[in-house]
């Protein structure tokens, strides 16, 4: 599993906004890269909605954010109405090869489980949440702290 100080493993995978390579996102920008297990799933449903309910944020923080999990793309697209839309795109990882990269496939090897990457603009990761939990606020703080947000500001 990659850590904080290393390159992120590059990846390309078609998502419901066409196909998504990081390194062309990390050459824009910071990336919050969010794994998560399954669309339609509570917890996961949590995940997504709080990235999106937190988009504005996260966006004034000059970060992109992409979502990943092994579902279809139609799945995805699915999910994304059953929300109401989503400002950021949901990445189709079906044969694991991201989750895998990135050491976060689960212990049955079909899904990838909930995990939050902090990467800088030119790929270095500074932060990682291996077993991110959508209802810990302090995993979730410390995310935002990742990204440069100071709430007291």
């Amino acid at each position: 599993m990659p850590d904080v100080g290393d390159r992120a493993p590059e990846f390309s995978l078609q998502s419901t906004r066409g196909e998504v390579r990081l390194s062309e996102l990390t050459a824009e920008s910071r990336v919050l890269l969010a794994f998560y297990t399954e669309d339609f799933t509570p917890l996961c449903s949590n995940e997504v909605s709080v990235l999106k309910a937190d988009f504005e944020i996260v966006d004034s923080l000059r970060t992109k954010v992409l979502a990943i999990s092994a579902d279809t793309l139609e799945s995805h697209e699915q999910f994304e109405e059953s929300l109401g839309g989503l400002p950021f795109p949901l990445a189709s990882d079906e044969h694991l090869t991201a989750a895998e990269a990135y050491g976060v496939v689960d212990d049955g090897e079909k899904r990838s489980r909930r995990a939050v990457f902090v990467i800088e603009k030119g790929g270095e990761i500074t932060h990682a949440e291996p077993w991110f939990q959508p209802s810990n606020p302090s995993q979730y703080e410390e995310i935002f702290r990742a990204l440069g947000f100071d709430a007291a500001d």
